[in-house]
């Protein structure tokens, strides 16, 4: 099966439609499948559901999105660097299922390994747990969180080998690999496609198995917030 795109546009080819729930790796600015969310963008995918950590930043990320009312829903666990992203949900614009970062990357775990939901304490006497089921497992209160089983699963890896199997670097790894696993469809740019036995299998983040469609590309490499010392 052909696995290698030349470029992300080519690579989504067929996969999109509207109104579809998109799985979307990346933390902060790290790890983003930034040249994935430029073609959903130049294609005018709209109604689309992201469940993704962030949603990036008012110019890069699914920001660019937010950006062109291509975004209904963001399942999220954190908001704060993207004005635009504030503007839409205060003003009822946007849709927001807040989900701690946790829980939000075991859904996508849960929903890659076919389980269809899952207990947890966290959320428990908060807005995380109206309208969700309650259980007491050994005097304690748990809330049941459904697995996340998106249409089309979108991440950023740094290496992989011609079949998929993955390497994410440092905090790219927090969400990319549970990402990649929810989706019916995976597609993953790479920053370097390397030859198979090139990896070694101890290293291997991801296996090939949930990866469908993967290319190279550049990367731009961005800080969310730049701190230096008085010189």
């Amino acid at each position: 099966m052909k696995k290698i795109y030349p470029n992300a546009t080519s690579a989504l080819e067929g996969l999109l439609h509207d109104g579809m729930f998109i799985a979307a790796g990346g933390f902060g600015l790290c790890g983003i499948p930034e040249l994935l969310l430029q073609a959903i963008k130049e294609a005018g995918t709209k109604d689309l559901t992201f469940a993704s950590n962030n949603a990036g930043v008012d110019e890069f990320g699914i920001g660019i999105l937010l950006q062109t009312k291509q975004v209904k829903k963001m399942i999220s666990s954190y908001v704060g660097e993207n004005a635009e992203f504030m503007r839409q949900y205060l003003s009822g614009e946007l849709e927001l299922e807040f989900n701690p970062q946790g829980t939000l990357a075991e859904r996508m775990r849960a929903g890659g390994c076919g389980i269809p939901g899952f207990y947890t304490k966290t959320g428990v006497g908060t807005v995380i747990a109206e309208g969700k089921e309650h259980k007491d497992f050994n005097g304690q209160t748990y809330i049941m969180e459904e697995g996340i089983f998106a249409d089309l699963s979108i991440v950023k890896a740094w290496k992989a080998d011609e079949t998929g199997n993955a390497i994410f670097r440092k905090t790219a790894r927090n969400f990319n690999p549970p990402a990649a696993m929810c989706g019916k469809t995976c597609v993953m740019e790479v920053e370097e496609i390397v030859p198979v036995g090139t990896l070694d299998p101890d290293h291997i983040h991801l296996p090939g198995i949930y990866v469908h469609r993967l290319f190279q590309g550049e990367h731009e490499k961005r800080i969310e917030q730049r701190t230096v010392r008085e010189a």
